[in-house]
């Protein structure tokens, strides 16, 4: 889909059509805006490639009177066998006009739209990509602290498992932080090269707020890894857990089994069609009955103190 969006004072303005200064924003792109790209705005497909390309890093480049920046964003999507993941996100600077262009509609520019960012403007193109990837490292801060809100449920019913769902859980949660920890250090270049190059001139003010995204990129990065390596110790510790639940569930079967024997043991001598002790009496049925209830009665006292259950 693709919107476009002129500034009017501090608010954005939907338009039709491009006008003066605006920014194009496309989110799932289909064929006919791929073509209208390419045509309209000279897009060469090797480019769009690159930013449809879901494993396409992070980098940065200069094409005639366009320079281009492609950023990891972190996406969540609950439906998805891997909820927490990444996507590129392509920012293309013309003269008068910024487009963005992503795989998928992201919080990140969901956010600019929708002005919950103060003091946003896309006028001042090197204002507006370092906005961006100061809402990027914020968003990988945010989903980090769900997913280790996520890694505590399961470890509380963790404890109680001897199925594998959990571990499963904790799987797919670990997937989420490798896609974070590769895709925050690719941005991590990105953003170093834009420091040390003169791709963009950056102003003392600007400076200083390339410096806040470098600390925020960085804490998320060694939260992604702190994680990473709690959650992969966590995974080791209670999969020997569950082999643990797993061994005294079938000791406590096996001990029931053993006490459940011995007065089957009883009713199947009992049973034989032989001449067998006290057969004519009237008291053998309740005899067998009380013989059963004594081995299985001594039967569990042995097996409490030998704490089988």
């Amino acid at each position: 889909m693709m919107t476009i969006w002129k500034q009017n004072g501090k608010n954005l303005e939907e338009v039709e059509t491009p006008q003066g200064k605006c920014w194009i924003n496309i989110a799932q792109p289909n064929n006919y805006e791929i073509s209208r790209l390419i045509n309209e705005y000279g897009f060469e497909a090797d480019m769009l490639n690159d930013i449809l390309d879901t494993d396409e890093q992070s980098r940065a480049g200069k094409e005639d009177d366009r320079s281009f920046f492609i950023v990891r964003v972190p996406v969540f999507q609950e439906d998805r066998e891997t909820p927490y993941y990444t996507l590129p996100l392509g920012v293309i600077f013309f003269e008068d006009m910024i487009i963005t262009i992503c795989l998928q509609e992201s919080e990140v520019i969901r956010d600019m739209l929708m002005g919950k960012i103060k003091h946003f403007s896309f006028e001042n193109h090197k204002t507006f990509l370092l906005t961006i990837l100061f809402r990027v490292a914020f968003y990988f801060l945010r989903y980090l602290k769900e997913i280790n809100r996520k890694t505590s449920q399961t470890e509380k019913e963790l404890q109680k498992a001897v199925k594998n769902n959990e571990l499963i859980q904790l799987l797919i949660l670990e997937k989420s932080l490798v896609f974070f920890t590769t895709s925050l250090k690719s941005n991590e270049f990105l953003i170093d090269k834009i420091q040390k190059s003169n791709l963009l001139k950056l102003s003392a003010e600007e400076a200083d707020l390339i410096d806040d995204v470098v600390t925020e990129n960085r804490q998320a990065r060694e939260m992604a890894n702190i994680y990473s390596d709690i959650l992969s110790g966590m995974m080791d510790a209670f999969a020997s857990v569950i082999s643990n639940n797993l061994n005294v569930v079938m000791k406590q079967l096996t001990s029931i089994s053993l006490i459940l024997m011995l007065p089957t043991l009883v009713a199947s001598i009992y049973g034989m069609n032989v001449k067998l002790p006290f057969q004519n009496t009237s008291f053998a049925f309740i005899g067998a009955l009380t013989l059963s209830g004594i081995l299985a009665v001594v039967s569990i006292v042995i097996f409490r103190r030998k704490r089988f259950f």
